[in-house]
C-alpha cells in the first residue's frame, strides 16, 4: 500500500451511512482495502473524526465572468426574476460578462470557485457551460471546465449547455437549430463534454424544444439531464425518463406519474436548495421522492445569480431544513448519489475505486448536514494525493 489511513470510515456504498473502525489502504490511486485488519503500508495516517469519500457536486455553473448582486438586491426588494430577465438581466447578464472575460481569467475565478469547494470536501464536480451561447464561447468554457482537472483541482465531468436561454437578440427557432446542427456537432467533435443539459421550463425551452436538442446529443453520443420543474412543469422530468437521462434537476414542480416513471428509469433528482432558498420558493417535498424510489442528490447550482454558494454541506443542511431528507439521505445525496447524477465512479469508498477521499473533524458523518454550513475537511486526497485541509477541532 501507498497509503494506509486509520479510523473511523463511512463508505457511503450501496446506502452505507454507518461508521466503521479500521483502515482505507490506497495503491497507485485507487482505494486497495477496506476492513478491520492492519496491511503494511509505506504511509499510515491516524485519523480524528471521519473518513468519507470525496463530496460530489452534481450541478454546478462554475464557469463564469462578473457578479449579479445587484440583481439580488432587487429581488429581495421584492422584484420578480422573471421582471429582471426580461428587461435583459439573469442569464443574458452573465452572458455578457463572461464573453467579456479572457478564458484565462474565466480559469482563475472558476479556479477559486472549486478550490472553495475542495475545503469542503468536495472532489468532483458537475462543470456546465451555458454562459457563452455562442459554439467559440461554449467551447471555451468546457475548455476551462476540463482545464480544472487537467490542473489537479478537482475531479470535473462537463455538460454542455447551450441550452440555456435564447440570447437577446435572436430568433429563437433559429437558435434552436444552431444548437442541434452547429453547437452540438462541435461539441462533440472537441470530446469536450460528457453530457448535455437543457433548461426545460416557462422561462426558456419548450418540451417540444428539449426533446429535440437533448435527442441530437444522444445521437452524438452524449448523456442527458436537464433542469426541468423549477418554476413550471412542462412534462421534462417525464421526458428524461423515456430518453434515460442521468439526473432530473430542480423538480419544484413534478407530477407524481412523472416521479414514477423517473423511478422506474433510475433517473436521480438533484435537488439545489440554495436556488429555492435565493427565489423564495416552496421547496419540493423529500417524501413525494421517497415513497416512490426516486433517488436524491444535492447540488450546490453554484452560479451568480440564483444560488451563489461553494458550500455543499450547507446546501445538504438546507435539503434536511426545507425538504425533509433525513440526515443519512442527505449524506448519500452529495455522495453516492450525486456520483449517480453526474455519472461518474464517485462518491463512494469501495475496492478498486479512485482515493478521493475527505476527513472530516467530527467523528459522526452526519454532523455534514447538521451543522448549518462551515465545515471544512481536514484533509482532502485526490487519487490518494493529499491536495487540501488543515487539521482542526470539530465545532460540534
Amino acid at each position: 500500500m501507498d497509503l494506509l489511513l486509520q479510523g473511523r470510515y463511512c463508505t457511503c456504498d450501496a446506502g452505507d451511512v454507518s461508521v466503521h473502525e479500521g483502515y482505507v489502504g490506497v495503491a497507485d490511486g485507487r482505494i486497495a482495502h477496506l476492513g478491520p485488519n492492519s496491511v503494511p503500508a509505506a504511509e499510515v495516517v491516524e485519523v480524528d473524526g471521519c473518513i468519507l469519500p470525496g463530496l460530489v457536486d452534481p450541478h454546478t455553473h462554475l464557469v463564469f465572468g462578473g457578479t449579479r448582486v445587484d440583481e439580488f438586491a432587487r429581488r429581495m426588494a421584492g422584484e420578480d426574476y422573471r421582471t429582471i430577465a426580461a428587461e435583459g438581466g439573469g442569464i443574458a447578464r452573465t452572458v455578457r460578462g463572461t464573453r467579456e472575460a479572457t478564458e484565462d481569467e474565466l480559469f482563475e475565478r472558476a479556479a477559486a470557485r472549486a478550490r472553495a469547494l475542495r475545503a469542503g470536501g468536495v472532489t468532483t464536480v458537475e462543470v456546465k457551460s451555458g454562459y457563452g451561447l455562442s459554439t467559440d464561447h461554449e467551447l471555451r468554457l468546457l475548455r476551462v471546465a476540463r482545464r480544472l482537472q487537467a490542473e489537479g483541482l478537482v475531479r470535473v465531468t462537463t455538460s454542455f449547455l447551450g441550452a440555456h436561454t435564447v440570447p437577446p437578440g435572436r430568433d429563437r427557432a433559429s437558435y434552436v437549430d444552431e444548437v442541434c446542427a452547429e453547437q452540438l456537432p462541435a461539441v462533440a467533435e472537441a470530446g469536450l463534454a460528457d453530457t448535455c443539459d437543457v433548461y426545460c421550463d416557462g422561462v426558456a425551452f419548450t418540451l417540444a424544444e428539449t426533446r429535440r436538442i437533448l435527442a441530437v446529443a444522444r445521437d452524438l453520443g452524449l448523456r442527458l439531464r436537464a433542469h426541468v420543474g423549477q418554476f413550471d412543469d412542462l412534462g421534462g422530468a417525464g421526458l428524461l425518463a423515456e430518453l434515460g437521462a442521468l439526473s432530473a434537476d430542480h423538480l419544484e414542480a413534478v407530477s407524481d406519474a412523472d416521479l414514477d416513471a423517473m423511478a422506474s428509469a433510475g433517473v436521480v433528482a438533484v435537488l439545489l436548495p440554495g436556488a429555492w432558498r435565493t427565489l423564495r420558493q416552496t421547496p419540493p417535498r423529500a417524501e413525494r421522492f421517497r415513497e416512490r424510489g426516486v433517488a436524491m442528490a444535492v447540488g450546490s447550482d453554484l452560479n451568480p445569480g440564483t444560488s451563489p454558494t461553494a458550500d455543499l454541506g450547507l446546501c445538504a443542511a438546507l435539503a434536511v431544513r426545507d425538504a425533509g431528507l433525513t440526515l443519512e439521505e442527505a449524506l448519500l445525496g452529495v455522495t453516492a448519489n450525486a456520483g449517480r447524477a453526474a455519472g461518474v465512479e464517485a462518491g463512494a469508498l469501495r475496492v478498486g475505486a479512485p482515493a478521493d477521499l475527505a476527513v472530516f473533524p467530527f467523528a459522526d458523518p452526519r454532523t455534514l448536514a447538521y451543522a448549518l454550513g462551515g465545515s471544512r475537511a481536514s484533509a482532502v486526497y485526490l487519487g490518494g494525493t493529499r491536495v487540501a485541509g488543515e487539521p482542526s477541532a470539530p465545532l460540534w
